[in-house]
């Protein structure tokens, strides 16, 4: 049986997943197999696996960190939030139901079965398991039925290091509070404290160290500075929404949606050299950009109404007719289009008018689409014309179909899920896909780039955005690197019960 250590947090956003990223990774650098678990994740940014499941991208992320295949073991319950009160139930990639909060609560111990053997399936195949809590373990309201933070532990008998933020303030409290508001096994369970986000000089921090040790009985076992590593966001508290976009020669705007999903999809077109990236809630905060984006959503119906209602559409259809051009993915393709129609009441049930500015009509089905595709844009007659014969990778994830009208033009050709088929429409400047990670390769990126007013002429080179896995491979390494330097890896590796390898050095990843 593999050995475990969880990684909790004094609260939502401290730096636990990036924690049990950069383990995963350490511990593969130092040769041993990892695999990251979360038995319950609440996230819009979610992914699909080979086997078109579904699963929350963190965890994605600490896999490819640890150099494994990513698996809906690793995450079996995803719950996708479509509104204030009221989440998707994915188990083991499978939805199950939209459920208020009140009923999943009350039917939580149903899906304990699928946790535990999830768990039980990973810890028969690897040497070591990295859980990640969610939240904080001290919500004494969740305490009852607890799945995710000191419940899980005890199901995996794992010692939790317990992460805390300091760069909100208030650390040495959020530390304390939180163990005194565990009961006496969460306690013991806590075998060391780790202070992520440092700016300064950690010798002003030494007293505080000391006297948080002494309070609490355990010790401090790493400082972590705040570190710049661009690795896929987990949900919609991002910081990437507040970046302004960089100085660069193209603008590139995207709507912040109220129930955003998969934005990470514009991760690659951020580190291209030619576009700047900010996200926008209003018109004022729009101007003129030089491409518009609108993203994917967990509820495309509401957020078309919100857009509606604060003069985000009238916005985006005068800058469709001064020919700006325009990209839908998945909910955002499905607002571009004429109608979308609710008839099982997936969303918010009834119909309304969307856009207009694309041929398209959409349903909703009580099915949801999820496979991983590969395309190739076609010929058309439009502003996107400059991107024919691109070929990309990406997956699909909705709930509803697009029927094109009489003579519409289809975006791609796409091969996924044992078939061929078209995907997506253009018509003009304006442009509509299902397919999430368009611009991971950089080829479609450069295309636009070179192809608008402000960019011809840019030799903009996509030749080191083209492998995006060697790209992350470097952010792994990075976040390794950075928790090596300020963890003390001896004392964790104490705490799993596993020799520490001779060296604590990065072997080659």
């Amino acid at each position: 049986m593999a050995k475990t250590i969880m990684i909790q947090g004094t609260a939502s956003s401290v730096g636990k997943s990036l924690t049990a990223t950069g383990l995963c990774r350490i511990f593969r650098q130092d040769g041993f197999s990892a695999a990251p678990f979360k038995s319950q994740n609440m996230a819009l940014n979610s992914f699909i696996t080979r086997e078109g499941l579904e699963m929350g991208r963190a965890q994605v992320a600490q896999a490819e960190a640890a150099g494994v295949e990513p698996s809906v073991l690793m995450n079996p319950i995803l719950l996708k939030p479509t509104g204030d009160a009221v989440c998707q139930v994915i188990v083991n990639g499978e939805v199950v139901a939209n459920m208020p909060a009140v009923e999943y609560y009350r039917r939580k111990r149903e899906f304990m079965p699928a946790v535990k053997t999830a768990y039980q399936t990973l810890a028969e195949a690897y040497d070591i398991i990295v859980i990640e809590g969610a939240g904080s373990p001290a919500e004494i309201n969740l305490r009852d039925d607890d799945i995710v933070n000191m419940g899980m532990a005890a199901i995996a008998d794992a010692p939790v290091l317990l992460v805390g933020d300091i760069d909100r303030g208030g650390v040495f409290a959020s530390i304390y509070g939180t163990m005194a508001l565990l009961e006496p096994d969460g306690r013991t369970r806590i075998k060391g404290t780790l202070i992520n986000k440092f700016r300064g000089d950690v010798e002003i921090l030494r007293p505080g160290l000391r006297q948080i040790e002494e309070l609490t009985g355990v010790p401090v076992v790493g400082v972590v500075p705040w570190v710049g590593v661009d690795i896929d966001d987990e949900d919609s508290v991002s910081s990437r929404f507040s970046a302004k976009g960089e100085n660069k020669p193209l603008d590139a705007a995207v709507i912040k949606l109220p129930r955003i999903a998969n934005f990470t999809d514009f991760n690659a077109l951020e580190r291209h050299p030619a576009f700047g990236v900010r996200y926008v809630e209003s018109p004022r905060d729009l101007g003129r950009p030089d491409l518009l984006l609108i993203p994917g959503t967990k509820n495309t119906m509401p957020d078309l109404a919100w857009m509606r209602q604060n003069g985000l559409e009238a916005a985006i259809k005068r800058l469709s007719r001064e020919d700006v051009p325009i990209i839908g993915v998945c909910g955002g393709f499905q607002m571009l289009g004429r109608t979308l129609d609710d008839p099982h009441g997936v969303e918010s049930g009834g119909s309304m008018r969307g856009m207009e500015l694309l041929p398209v009509d959409t349903v909703f089905a009580e099915s949801k689409t999820r496979t991983r595709v590969s395309g190739v844009v076609n010929p058309l007659s439009g502003f996107h014309d400059c991107l024919a014969g691109c070929e990309f990778d990406g997956y699909e994830i909705h709930m509803g179909t697009s029927i094109l009208a009489e003579g519409a033009e289809a975006f791609a050709s796409l091969n996924g899920g044992g078939e061929k088929r078209e995907d997506g429409a253009a018509a003009g400047n304006v442009l509509g896909t299902y397919v999430h990670g368009l611009f991971d390769s950089g080829t479609i990126a450069t295309r636009l780039a070179q192809a608008l007013p402000k960019g011809k002429g840019l030799s903009a080179d996509d030749s080191g955005l083209s492998d995006r896995r060697a790209y992350k491979e470097r952010q792994y390494d990075l976040l390794a690197d950075t928790l090596r330097s300020s963890i003390d890896m001896d004392a964790v590796y104490r705490i799993l019960g596993v020799t520490a390898p001779r060296a604590a050095r990065r072997l080659p990843g």
